[in-house]
């Protein structure tokens, strides 16, 4: 009997190993993701909400540290784009000791799931939030059909 309580608990140790491992493996896969500059701007910058209100769409994009004269938001049909630069600069006469906030430019396509009316699209910038309230376009809109 004593004999099987030790295969057993062999076999849990090799377990454990086990997941030790693999918890160092995933922390490193999560430590080169996270320094990687290249990936954070490229892929889902800046970070983004769609809601649908009713009449509306909203959108609503996280570009800290972008001024509304850096950001462009473009809208055709159903299709929207947000691009801008964040500028990082130094101030002058400072010695830089770490430099993590980088200028970086930034593109963003979206297909809405409507066609939105151009001419009423309105953008407002506020703590690094930039709104987009897209009205949808009057064929968008849902028609409620009386029954003769």
């Amino acid at each position: 009997m004593a004999h099987h309580w030790h295969d057993i608990h062999h076999l849990f140790g090799a377990m454990d190993f086990f997941r030790n491992q693999m918890n160092s493996l995933l922390q490193d896969a999560d430590r080169s993701y996270i320094t990687d500059r290249s990936w954070g701007i490229r892929d889902g910058f800046p970070r983004t909400n769609l809601s649908d209100t009713g009449d509306n769409l909203e959108l609503f994009a996280e570009v800290p540290g972008v001024s509304k004269e850096k950001l462009n938001v473009k809208i055709q049909g159903n299709y929207l784009e947000i691009s801008g630069t964040r500028l990082a600069a130094s101030p002058e006469g400072y010695t830089l000791h770490r430099n993590e906030r980088v200028s970086s430019s930034f593109s963003r396509s979206f297909t809405l799931p409507y066609e939105v009316d151009a001419t009423k699209v309105t953008a407002t910038l506020n703590d690094g939030i930039l709104k987009i309230v897209l009205p949808k376009s009057e064929a968008a809109k849902p028609r409620q059909v009386t029954i003769s």
